[in-house]
């Protein structure tokens, strides 16, 4: 498999070009903020965005949006900064070995020797625990499932051990958020929250499938699974399956939030959501090519937008 040459200074391969760490950041930290992805920032993007969906219904859902839930936006956007960043370097951590046989990923600041091991560990603890910072502002029950999300956490570099399906490991960690959002506003998990959690992994699946079609060849040399390697070239047909349950399963998350109490315009403002967002996902798929991984890269970054667009919706049925 081709892939970009590590540039002299570390840059790492599948970084976007011109990201402020290699232009702007402190040359001391630069190892560190890649081994973070600060540098790629899309993986933020996708964990942030379940969050805000989850605290958006949950508004819909009491109809009774708060000032406090302010914070729980901005604090959902620091936390995921950090526990994206804390989540990659426990990845990095455990996947050394495979990134150093991997093209794409043998120039990260492991395998590539700019950062150590025990470095890396202390660097992770040091995230986590500005993370647990955002997360104890949050009502008790959100702080639980927070505490409870580092179970999938934990889990997920290893699926691709033991499993074809460590994409779904990956939607149980990165939709958490859906869950602990809504919580942190109304106090408790409601089956709106669970659809949507459910929606987010459907749309996991989707997302990253076509991110592991970039690494198939070197993935079947080293022994490591992945839906992409599964599906080969039914790849497209699966596709379409997690788009209709990604759209699906938000819709029906939607219908929950909005009934009984909210009004007729805006329930259908809110369905427009995941209608749209089925939209982009199909325009996606056509312009699918599994043998170009530049196109692969690119799709699989276009899904912050992806993400955005039903927030767009529910922010419109929330002053409907």
């Amino acid at each position: 498999m081709q892939g970009q040459a590590p540039t002299p200074d570390g840059q790492v391969a599948d970084a976007v070009t011109g990201n402020w760490v290699d232009i702007h950041a402190p040359a001391w930290s630069r190892p560190y903020l890649r081994l973070s992805r600060a540098d790629r920032p899309i993986g933020t993007w996708l964990l942030l965005l379940p969050c805000w969906w989850g605290l958006m219904l949950a508004m819909l859902d009491g109809q009774d949006a708060r000032w406090g839930d302010l914070w729980i936006a901005a604090g959902c956007g620091i936390g995921a900064f950090l526990m994206r960043g804390a989540g990659c370097t426990w990845n990095d951590i455990t996947d050394r070995d495979f990134d150093g046989q991997v093209e794409r990923t043998r120039s990260r600041p492991i395998p590539s020797g700019q950062v150590s091991v025990r470095m890396a560990v202390v660097w992770m603890v040091a995230q986590a625990l500005l993370a647990l910072m955002i997360l104890l502002t949050f009502n008790r029950a959100a702080i639980a499932l927070g505490v409870l999300s580092l179970l999938p956490v934990a889990v997920y570099p290893y699926a691709k051990r033991f499993t074809w399906w460590p994409q779904v490991f990956l939607g149980l960690a990165f939709n958490w958020g859906a869950l602990l959002a809504w919580t942190a506003h109304a106090g408790s998990v409601g089956w709106g929250a669970v659809f949507l959690y459910a929606a987010g992994i459907c749309w996991t699946l989707f997302y990253d499938t076509i991110y592991a079609h970039q690494d198939t060849e070197d993935d079947a040399l080293i022994g490591v699974k992945s839906t992409a390697r599964l599906f080969g070239d039914q790849t497209p047909r699966w596709m379409m399956y997690f788009l209709a349950g990604t759209v699906s399963l938000m819709g029906v998350a939607v219908i929950e939030a909005a009934l009984p109490d909210a009004s007729i315009l805006a329930l259908v403002l809110a369905l427009a959501g995941p209608w749209a967002m089925g939209w982009h996902m199909a325009w996606q798929l056509r312009g699918l090519d599994l043998n170009d991984n530049g196109k692969l890269l690119q799709l699989f970054r276009v899904n912050r937008d992806t993400g955005l667009i039903p927030l767009i919706f529910f922010g419109a049925a929330l002053f409907a």
